[in-house]
């Protein structure tokens, strides 16, 4: 499947001059299932065993519970505060780092043993296989041509690849999300802001996919406020495109209280995120999103780190949103972090562009290609907002995927949260959505109070 159509010879020749990055070889491809997971990360364990070595990642079971913790009779093997943080410091971000500071008498970091849990289903590896060979970045990394749905480049070249991985990652195909996001105040108070979202890749549409309609669509989305009553009825509907340089994401809001659908092509970048008081911005959502045309960005390396991971504790839904949010950061005795490889990629602004970060440093998980922290600063080059990704293996869905995020405003002290826990079937699978959903008329419809 080609993501964007060439009507002309000529049109192939601009693609191909504005290419800015190589397939790799079949023999090079060969290494994924081999010295190399199905899409990419070292099977081999570290050197001294801590990251143990890849075993396939926990099995599917589509008719287990995802959120039963499997690991619930482990102890931290340590725990990580501002006292011992200095033994530390080599496997913990800047922004890990600056959240120990700032809150020295309540921020820990329980470590467990790592498991490597991530796993997908084999037509996606099979996908990844053919990508590796076949996929490549155009428009100066903004587009991409001969890609199949996910992880386009399975042995990545450089930053702009890494950051297409973490995008077009496979998350279950159509899948819908009830969750709550709480802006929490310096004082610990917050209001949830509940929400039912929709997100379908167009391979997953109930009416399949549609080379003229979704050609050029990483996925269609919606999300619609049930709380609280000012903001009940609203909807959001997004076209998430490949290139949104050339075409630019498309997005309608529709506005209860004005009976009114209008574009929205305000959604993105550095725009406010919706329902988010300030403390995000629109591609901040689910850690990165959207067109990378303002940044240059630099692939550092690998690197070994305490990243979220295996969030059993946070996905309880015995825990109440009261249990979890509190004052400065969230419940830390909730969390699980475990040491794994990760890439690290820098983003800077580039020459002329305006964002409200002017440098962004992004660690994403060699076995999930999921963005596990990332850390942004402002115009001054100070680090402002901390982001985490507190990941599980959804073993109905053959698929990982973040069961909570979180922002930290290092200079106002709020921060951000995404939770589920108090939510009536918080993650469906599996979901049976046609085109026609995914319309401005649709979203009319889904918005009365």
């Amino acid at each position: 499947m080609k993501i964007r159509t060439l009507a002309s010879s000529s049109l192939l020749m601009a693609l191909l001059s504005s290419t800015t990055t190589a397939k790799v070889s079949t023999l090079e491809a060969n290494k994924l299932g081999d010295e190399l997971t199905h899409i990419g990360a070292q099977m081999a364990a570290n050197q001294d065993g801590s990251i143990p070595i890849y075993d396939g990642g926990l099995s599917a079971n589509l008719n287990a519970d995802p959120l039963t913790n499997i690991y619930a009779q482990e102890a931290p093997l340590f725990i990580i505060t501002a006292k011992n943080i200095a033994q530390h410091k080599h496997r913990l971000t800047d922004g890990q780092i600056a959240l120990f500071e700032k809150y020295p008498d309540t921020y820990k970091m329980p470590v467990y043993q790592t498991h490597r849990t991530a796993a997908y289903p084999k037509d996606i590896y099979n996908k990844a296989k053919k990508n590796a060979t076949k996929a490549e970045l155009v428009d100066g990394g903004n587009g991409m041509v001969n890609f199949d749905e996910t992880v386009p480049f399975a042995i990545p070249q450089n930053g702009l690849e890494v950051i297409w991985n973490h995008v077009s990652r496979f998350r279950g195909g159509s899948i819908e999300r009830n969750l709550a996001t709480l802006s929490v105040q310096r004082n610990g108070g917050f209001t949830p802001v509940k929400v039912r979202a929709q997100l379908t890749s167009p391979h997953y549409l109930a009416d399949g996919f549609d080379q003229k309609e979704d050609d050029n669509v990483l996925f269609y989305y919606t999300q619609s406020i049930k709380s609280p009553a000012r903001l009940t009825g609203n909807v959001l509907l997004v076209h998430e495109t490949i290139d949104q340089v050339n075409q630019p994401r498309m997005a309608w809001a529709y506005n209860a209280g004005q009976r009114r659908v209008r574009r929205a092509p305000q959604i993105a970048y550095d725009a406010p995120a919706q329902v988010s008081e300030g403390l995000r911005t629109s591609d901040q959502v689910d850690m990165y999103n959207g067109a990378p045309n303002k940044y240059h960005w630099n692939l550092v390396g690998k690197q070994e780190l305490y990243i979220p991971y295996n969030a059993y504790q946070l996905a309880d839904p015995n825990m109440k949103y009261k249990d979890i949010a509190q004052v400065g950061h969230i419940n830390q005795d909730l969390t699980r972090y475990e040491l794994h490889r990760v890439w690290k990629v820098e983003a800077t602004l580039k020459e002329g562009e305006r964002h409200v970060y002017a440098k962004r440093t992004f660690y994403v998980d060699e076995d999930s290609w999921q963005i596990a922290i990332a850390d942004h600063y402002d115009n001054r080059n100070v680090l402002w907002r901390v982001s985490e990704g507190h990941a599980l293996q959804f073993v109905n869905a053959n698929a990982p995927w973040y069961i909570s995020t979180t922002n930290y405003d290092l200079l106002s002290g709020r921060y951000l949260v995404e939770l589920n826990n108090e939510e009536q079937e918080p993650f469906k699978f599996g979901t049976s959505v046609k085109r026609k959903s995914f319309t401005a008329s649709a979203l009319r419809r889904s918005g009365k109070r």
